[in-house]
């Protein structure tokens, strides 16, 4: 998902600062869930039309910080928990393809145990 070279970048930047001493999991997630927070709130209360606008909008570059963000803080957590993101989202999927059979569920929002 990151690029190789972009991950040693992030995990260099934090090794400079000195700030592995501040990033244990759990306050690596929980920045991780303001920082997604504040991803909501860039839409929040706005219709699909204003989203729109505000993409075409010099406001489309904080959205991006924000995303950037949390992609920062996932990707801090994946290497202090020596966990692969990519590999657990190739088993994810494989779960939800067990969970969400594509003839049961194509077009359909149910909740996966509302359908038989």
């Amino acid at each position: 998902m990151i690029e190789p070279e972009l991950f040693k970048q992030l995990i260099e930047f934090r090794r400079e600062r000195d700030w592995e001493q501040f990033h244990n999991p759990k306050d690596i997630a929980i920045s991780l869930s303001i920082e997604a927070s504040e991803l909501l709130e860039w839409f929040q209360w706005k219709s699909a039309e204003e989203v729109q606008q505000r993409l075409a909008s010099d406001k489309r570059e904080d959205l991006e910080d924000e995303i950037a963000d949390v992609a920062v803080y996932l990707a801090y957590l994946c290497h202090d928990l020596d966990i692969d993101l990519n590999q657990v989202i190739k088993s994810k999927m494989q779960k939800n393809a067990a969970k969400y059979p594509r003839d049961k569920v194509k077009g359909r929002n149910d909740k996966y145990d509302e359908y038989s």
